[in-house]
């Protein structure tokens, strides 16, 4: 199976079974985020030169204003979409093979946990892997320490609070916490006063 298949089954859902060749694409995929994280995590770079590791590890462009914070772990990297001004704080883990999508004006704090894959229950089903994908929307908080499981969507203009865990979709322009993640309130409306900075 190539890589761009198996790619695109993770994407659609699909189940890919321990020991199938889909699997074995996963692995080699993981090795290649590996080597590709320890060069990104392991010395200093510069914004630009951070900028064109990440789009090397995701295999395409990232959005004008991207910024990431390393270190930084994924165990595959080729299934992460990211909008523009999308800004990526220290530690976070992506677990990517499902899919993904982060909108533009996106903040993510530190140790942002974003997993795509859940395993089957059963004991000699634990190796199986069900990927589905979480899409973030425009102009999402997430608060450090967040972990969003497989198959959420976050509305647009959403904050999610640190320490959150959350396991289904979130409104736009809402604030969730706790766990598992519920809704607190919406989001405040703009102030109308002028911010001085000094």
């Amino acid at each position: 199976m190539k890589e761009r298949e198996a790619l695109e089954q993770m994407r659609r859902g699909q189940p890919v079974l321990a020991g199938s060749p889909g699997h074995q694409v996963m692995h080699e995929l993981a090795q290649e985020a590996l080597k590709l994280t320890a060069e990104l995590n392991n010395a200093y770079h510069s914004p630009e030169q951070i900028r064109a590791l990440f789009s090397k590890l995701i295999g395409k462009p990232v959005g004008e204003g991207f910024s990431l914070f390393p270190p930084f772990h994924t165990d595959c990297g080729k299934n992460i979409t990211v909008g523009k001004n999308v800004f990526i704080n220290a530690c976070c883990c992506f677990q990517d093979q499902g899919g993904i999508t982060i909108g533009d004006g996106t903040l993510i704090g530190h140790g942002v946990v974003l997993a795509t894959i859940s395993h089957g229950f059963p004991p000699d089903e634990r190796g199986d892997n069900y990927p589905a994908p979480i899409v973030i929307g425009r102009n999402v908080w997430i608060g450090s320490h967040t972990t969003i499981l497989p198959g959420v969507t976050i509305g647009d203009g959403a904050i999610v609070a640190a320490g959150a865990v959350v396991n289904r979709d979130v409104p736009p322009n809402v604030i969730v916490g706790g766990v598992p993640a519920k809704v607190i309130k919406a989001v405040p409306e703009a102030v109308s006063h002028q911010r001085k900075i000094s």
